[in-house]
């Protein structure tokens, strides 16, 4: 009878907690299930699933360079293959349900990575005997940015990155150092910038504490199948590893400031409420309490420290942030003794989350007018990407964060992509845009071998445009008239297609 209680307990818990996940992250379904049709949340995104497609003709398969972004140049991507043959082997599994297999593998990937990461930390928590597990688990499940991060239709890498760097820190707590070494070789696999550092750090407090820790037997094993991981990472992927994050031109620095994920966030911004909860105002309080009491590894207090000061700077580091936050968080409210106490302030706490969420559920009239215009542009749009399918190569220029997926849907390479890498095409599409002379836009044309050119709202890609190259918006740019009078448009494009979002041009006379 015993065991059938635990086994119940145990089965009732795992439930609740992969309802939360799921339903958090799958709470977009609306803009992701349009129809019939599968769409993605990021330009991103579709450059992620462009690369998946082409592993899914050419199985094996890696891909070390672009040709459908900054063409006729392409880039040399920082994505590596993990993620694709993740996405594509899951696609497999799906063949028998559905005849879009590929799309909905994208979709599914990052709600399914977040399952499999709050399924492990259910698992270290009670391994732990964390009394207050729950609250690492509620924050793990409902955290705003930790469900942007892996939500339904996201395919990106960072959702892999969070579960990696997830395992690693459990099992370096834990002292599984041969399961921490894996996930963290995994982890800089995908990515040689975030679990770099955050690795890095791990390493320096480690061999501040002991310098023979390290060196010790029982982590040979480890530190073989890092070194394996990274030897087979090299063999396989064959490049040197991209730190073009780091660019310093003023291009780099006009476009980042167009990226969310590349924005300072304040430590006086009230999205850290919206993030972490109120306890986030106390965290200082509770790190000192669970160091004084040793309740706290030092390396997980040094790397959450680092992964705040990192947000500061880009906001792309809050994904590990707050799963850092929440990793702690058992552990932090240890200090407090009274069970009532912790629960009652750990439900007043996340009430910034909770009002978060109740917004996205029940959207203000604005909200919901905007996220159907989201929808029909979506659909839109896809309907002027098929208008470009062809067996034949005719490459397209359009705006930068609607090239991916237009190149996604119709199979042609465009001169501007999504990524840092695409600088080059990013800024001739914004020169193209804002050009008020037609010749300097069709020297653009044919530099770049563009055969058709698809315009989108004036007002945005003007104001982006400008944005990105730091200058004014003229008084009478491309984009205005191609858009509003594309009659009127110079003789060398020709129209040959709109609908409510967009217009596609043909270009002639590009030789």
């Amino acid at each position: 009878m015993q065991r059938a209680r635990h086994f119940l307990v145990i089965s009732f818990e795992i439930a609740i907690l992969s309802a939360l996940i799921l339903a958090a992250r799958c709470a977009n379904y609306r803009d992701v299930f349009i129809g019939r049709n599968i769409c993605f949340t990021d330009a991103d995104c579709y450059a992620r699933m462009t690369r998946v497609r082409m592993c899914a003709q050419h199985p094996g398969i890696v891909l070390r360079h672009h040709a459908f972004e900054n063409f006729p140049q392409g880039t040399t991507p920082h994505t590596t293959a993990p993620l694709d043959y993740l996405i594509l082997s899951l696609s497999i599994l799906l063949r028998p349900f559905t005849a879009n297999a590929i799309d909905l593998a994208g979709a599914l990937i990052s709600p399914l990575l977040a399952l499999a990461g709050g399924w492990f930390l259910w698992w270290w928590s009670r391994q732990m005997r964390f009394r207050f597990r729950w609250a690492l688990l509620l924050l793990y499940a409902l955290s705003p940015i930790l469900v942007h991060g892996t939500e339904l239709g996201r395919p990106d890498h960072q959702s892999l990155l969070m579960f990696l760097v997830v395992i690693a820190l459990g099992a370096e707590w834990m002292s599984q150092t041969t399961v921490s070494s894996v996930a963290w070789g995994l982890a800089m696999w995908v990515s040689l910038y975030e679990p770099l550092i955050l690795f890095a750090v791990v390493i320096v407090v480690r061999l501040l504490q002991d310098r023979h820790l390290l060196f010790a037997r029982e982590r040979r094993r480890g530190w073989i199948c890092f070194g394996a991981i990274l030897l087979i990472a090299c063999a396989i992927e064959r490049r040197a590893p991209s730190l073009s994050i780091f660019h310093s031109s003023e291009i780099f620095r006009n476009w980042s400031r167009t990226i969310g994920e590349l924005l300072p966030v304040s430590p006086l911004n009230p999205i850290w409420f919206s993030w972490c909860g109120y306890l986030i105002v106390i965290a200082p309080i509770l790190i000192w309490l669970g160091y004084r009491n040793k309740t706290l590894p030092l390396f997980i207090l040094i790397v959450f420290v680092v992964s705040y000061g990192l947000t500061i700077w880009q906001a792309r580091w809050a994904y590990f942030f707050v799963s850092i936050f929440a990793i702690a968080l058992p552990s932090l409210l240890e200090s407090i003794k009274s069970r009532a106490a912790v629960w009652i302030a750990f439900t007043l706490s996340i009430l910034p989350i909770l009002r978060e969420w109740d917004g996205k559920l029940w959207p203000n009239e604005p909200q919901f007018t905007a996220a159907a215009e989201r929808r029909r542009e979506s659909i839109e749009l896809r309907e002027l990407a098929h208008e470009l399918l062809s067996p034949d190569t005719h490459p397209f220029l359009a705006p930068w964060w609607l090239s991916p997926a237009i190149a996604y849907w119709s199979g042609q390479p465009g001169v501007a992509g999504s990524s840092h890498e695409s600088l080059d095409g990013i800024a001739e599409s914004a020169r193209f845009f804002l050009a008020q002379n037609p010749q300097d836009a069709l020297e653009i044309l044919r530099r770049r071998g563009v055969v058709t050119v698809v315009s989108y709202d004036a007002d945005r890609v003007a104001a982006n445009s400008a944005a990105i190259l730091a200058t004014q918006i003229p008084a009478h740019p491309l984009c205005r008239s191609i858009d509003r009078t594309p009659a009127l448009a110079p003789r060398f494009l020709v129209l040959v297609s709109q609908n409510g979002t967009g217009k596609i041009f043909q270009v002639a006379n590009n030789r």
